[in-house]
């Protein structure tokens, strides 16, 4: 199965932008202020896009990416803090989270920023190879490498993009051999000062008050209301669905219905056996990043894989629990599927950097252990 890993990742994320697309053209007519198929378009052109960069990464060693990694993060740094300047920085629903330029146009520098992480935070650790046990290069300057950068993306009030980039590091650190004794009291130091954070920012707070209440009507009508009507959603689909396009919660009720919550769509629309193939391509996506990262020929290769499958399948996961109601409102969107130029573009991009990772690595074993290239020498007696 190993070996066909980039089949696998490519056939699942193929599958997911192309609901993407279905779904888009279901949901985003009914977006007040906006074309019919305004969002579709922009998506289909932004797939293209990432198709090209997806083809691009494959093709191109990251060596060069590696040498450039330190600059590369520098960068990614300054974008997150332009994200506070006024005049560049585009606010909207509350967060500073997008920039504006004059011919790309409205950007997340957040999305760039997560491939930035990882390669430069796989950079060091191809680096110091045989230091990684030591506090200062295994543990301290890799934290400083990603916390910088996290904390930025968390300043824009993007806690749930800090959080699972931070779910993301934490992997590459403990497959690395990063010592448990740095790791976990700093996880339950920065896993305390979330907790006190969110416990005293009213809005936050109050969507978990919400989110632990959905039957509260007061709730229903205020922070609780996304993730009361995608039960809803979910519930008036059954387990085949209502069919496509005849869905009623995205006629305003269900808000962001083409973004963060298009999963219940998904699932009141086409029904259960659609919903859960999404999570089983999200799981072939997961098991085939993991499978590219174990056949990596170096640490540089193996961290990014691994580090680029957290950074596609963990908001994934975030996505579909706080549209079930498992977990609290966060406003992650769902990779491949959800409307988001940014998001797509560079997930496609780092899928075209998993595979090429695969290849080099598989062409690399075929060229070591070749049958064609040995000579065989006999005795005729």
């Amino acid at each position: 199965m190993t070996r066909h890993c980039s089949i696998i990742l490519c056939t699942a994320v193929v599958a997911l932008v192309a609901l993407g697309l279905i779904m888009l053209t279901s949901t985003g007519a009914w977006v007040k202020g906006f074309a019919p198929h305004h969002f579709l378009t922009r998506q289909a052109f932004c797939v293209a896009v990432g198709l090209v960069a997806a083809v691009v990464s494959a093709r191109f060693s990251l060596e060069w990416l590696r040498r450039l990694s330190p600059w590369l993060l520098v960068g990614a740094c300054v974008m997150l803090v332009l994200c506070f300047v006024p005049g560049i920085s585009e606010p909207q629903y509350g967060s500073n989270r997008w920039i504006k330029f004059p011919v790309v146009g409205q950007f997340q520098p957040s999305e760039a920023a997560k491939i930035v992480i990882i390669m430069t935070l796989s950079a060091w650790f191809a680096r110091w190879q045989t230091e990684v046990h030591t506090f200062w290069r295994g543990f301290v300057i890799p934290g400083i490498i990603a916390g910088v950068p996290i904390a930025l993306i968390a300043g824009e009030t993007d806690v749930g993009t800090a959080l699972s980039l931070s779910v993301a590091v934490g992997a590459i650190l403990f497959c690395v051999g990063t010592r448990l004794i740095y790791t976990i009291p700093t996880m339950l130091i920065v896993a305390s000062g979330a907790a006190y954070y969110i416990r005293n920012d009213a809005n936050r707070w109050g969507r978990i008050e919400a989110w632990l209440d959905l039957e509260n009507p007061v709730h229903q009508l205020d922070r609780g209301m996304q993730q009361w009507r995608a039960l809803l959603a979910l519930g008036n689909g059954g387990p085949w669905g209502v069919g496509l396009g005849n869905g009623v919660e995205k006629f305003g009720t269900l808000t962001f219905a083409h973004i963060d919550f298009i999963f219940p769509v998904v699932g009141e629309e086409l029904g259960l056996p659609v919903t859960l193939g999404v999570v089983f391509c999200y799981v072939m996506i997961a098991i085939a990043g993991c499978g590219i990262a174990v056949q990596a020929n170096n640490v540089f290769n193996r961290c990014v894989a691994l580090g680029l499958t957290c950074v596609i399948v963990v908001p994934a996961m975030v996505n579909i629990g706080v549209t079930t109601a498992m977990l609290p409102n966060d406003g992650l969107p769902l990779p491949f599927v959800s409307y988001g130029g940014t998001s797509l573009v560079f997930s496609l991009a780092a899928v075209g950097m998993l595979v090429g990772i695969h290849r080099r690595s598989h062409a690399r074993a075929v060229q070591e252990f070749s049958l064609a290239k040995q000579t065989r020498l006999a005795v005729r007696l």
